[in-house]
């Protein structure tokens, strides 16, 4: 089991490096950089300007320097002139004797956001909080219901009920999170339908989450996730309830509740825990649009204004928690099924 997490690990770490190598490179285009000093300068600067600018504050580099630079492997740039001294770790005033060589994300400096003017470290910490609040009740809603829809249409495979239920996963599974969004909206809060229900805001669900103010936009995610869970699970526990040794407690007697409970469903919820597991990435894709259409100010809407606003250093360590999240769920969910099959903990 070591070496086998030192193997994830490592593979981990690859990834990751990787993946901010690609974000990296594609946020720093010639065209954003553009866009980087005409913000931080002046919209109408000429191109000779615009590449003084740049070279003055170091984006001239090569990408692979500004790339060690950001991840803080690499020396950040320094600069001496007539106006004094300056650089990327040199703060306003300071000396490059008195400042550290390296400030990069190994350091703990995520850098600036040029939007809101606040470190991007502890203002991507407090939008993940929120979606984190978020993402908690979706699970909540979610993987119940997506778990008694699959094990009560697989228990009854070819029924009326498997085909009402697996009819109704995949309906939710193909709606977007945009469309249900909106119908829910459009239906449960507002006059349009007389069903004004849900009166508060997802924006005051921030500070004080209620059922009123947070319910739809947790059910509108939690929507799109359950179908799938269900599907899977339903297929599971349908291949199980065929298996010999279910038809080996039905001819000793037993009553279909103990063998449904006691030895099917315990089978039957190996393959769902890696599915459920590997919905960590779809919720980041959904809390995207859910988050932007409800205005909660999480780590989805936060993307949104990073990438609206070319806001490079946001957009980066947003990417770069997202794919932490992503790997660590990956990683939890190879963990978690090799202890529930034994014949993979034996192997």
């Amino acid at each position: 089991m070591i070496l086998f997490l030192l193997r994830r690990l490592g593979v981990m770490l690859l990834t990751a490096l990787c993946l901010s190598l690609i974000v990296f490179a594609l946020t720093n285009l010639p065209a954003n950089l553009e866009k980087i000093a005409k913000f931080e300068g002046n919209a109408r600067m000429s191109d000779a300007q615009v590449e003084s600018w740049l070279e003055k504050n170091g984006y001239a580099q090569p990408m692979l320097v500004r790339y060690g630079e950001w991840l803080g492997a690499w020396p950040g740039w320094t600069r001496t002139d007539e106006t004094g001294e300056y650089g990327r770790c040199v703060p306003v005033g300071g000396t490059i004797a008195d400042s550290p060589a390296r400030c990069g994300i190994l350091q703990g400096e995520w850098g600036e956001s040029r939007v809101f003017r606040e470190d991007v470290g502890p203002f991507i910490a407090t939008r993940l909080a929120l979606t984190g609040k978020m993402m908690f009740w979706v699970m909540v809603l979610m993987v119940p219901m997506a778990l008694v829809i699959g094990v009560l249409a697989g228990m009854r495979e070819g029924s009326k009920l498997d085909r009402g239920l697996s009819t109704l996963s995949i309906l939710t599974t193909a709606t977007p999170e945009y469309v249900s969004g909106v119908i829910l909206i459009a239906v449960f809060a507002s006059s349009a339908f007389g069903l004004k229900w849900f009166k508060g805001t997802a924006t005051s669900a921030m500070e004080n989450a209620t059922f009123e103010n947070f319910f739809l936009p947790v059910l509108t995610i939690a929507l799109f996730g359950m179908g799938y869970i269900a599907r899977m699970t339903r297929a599971s526990m349908a291949e199980v309830m065929t298996s010999q040794y279910i038809r080996t407690a039905r001819l000793k007697g037993l009553p279909f509740r103990e063998i449904v409970l006691k030895h099917a469903l315990r089978n039957a919820l190996i393959a769902p825990f890696t599915v459920i597991m590997l919905q960590f990435p779809w919720l980041l894709n959904g809390v995207v649009i859910v988050e932007t259409l409800f205005n909660y100010k999480g780590l989805g809407w936060a993307l949104v204004q990073a990438a609206g606003n070319n806001d490079v250093d946001l957009l980066l360590g947003i990417s770069l928690v997202s794919v932490v999240v992503v790997l660590l769920t990956q990683l939890i969910s190879d963990i978690g099924y090799v202890y529930l099959n034994p014949r993979i903990r034996i192997a």
